[in-house]
């Protein structure tokens, strides 16, 4: 009986490793690791996210930073853990419908951090037209040597007061 549950634990434990596996081709090129950013939490109404994908993009102290007015008029920045973003907004995405698709990119590299300032259009379904929604990512990462981690996504919505910069939007 001990071999057989020893047996289980390791088949669960190698199921576990080969699932984190899967997901290493997704941070290889900083590339691959922003198309997988927005591609993970992207999707229709109604569709399930890959939170175990979205989850595998992030460092262990890795924060998501949504800055937006608050009700006195001032600008403030909640600071969410990869676990906080899915708690707080994984349920409206599905039940609504987002897509989030990177329109235009800055990006600054140094040694083994880089910062990419990321334009982003936000839709509801993949036949919209027009967004709902524009804004900026700010994205942290880090590359160890062997796979790029995002450090911290800081973000701000386009608003009528504070439009996006031409310069961050794509050249015509």
């Amino acid at each position: 009986m001990k071999k057989i549950i020893l047996l289980l634990l390791l088949v669960s434990a190698s199921a576990v490793a080969q699932k984190q596996l899967d997901y290493s081709k997704h941070v290889i090129s900083l590339d691959s690791t922003l198309e997988t950013l927005y591609g993970v939490i992207s999707g229709d109404k109604g569709e399930a996210r890959d939170w175990d994908k979205f989850r595998y993009l992030f460092h262990k102290d890795a924060k998501l930073i949504p800055t937006g007015l608050s009700e006195n008029s001032a600008y403030n920045a909640t600071y969410l853990t990869p676990e906080g973003y899915i708690e707080s907004a994984g349920k409206w995405l599905v039940e609504n419908g987002f897509h989030e698709v990177e329109i235009h990119r800055n990006t600054n590299t140094f040694g083994n951090i880089t910062q990419v300032f990321s334009t982003y259009e936000s839709y509801r379904s993949k036949s919209d037209t027009e967004p709902f929604m524009r804004g900026i990512n700010s994205i942290q990462l880090l590359h160890d040597g062997k796979r790029w981690w995002i450090i911290n996504i800081y973000w701000q919505q386009e608003t009528q007061e504070n439009p996006i910069p031409e310069s961050y939007l794509p050249k015509n």
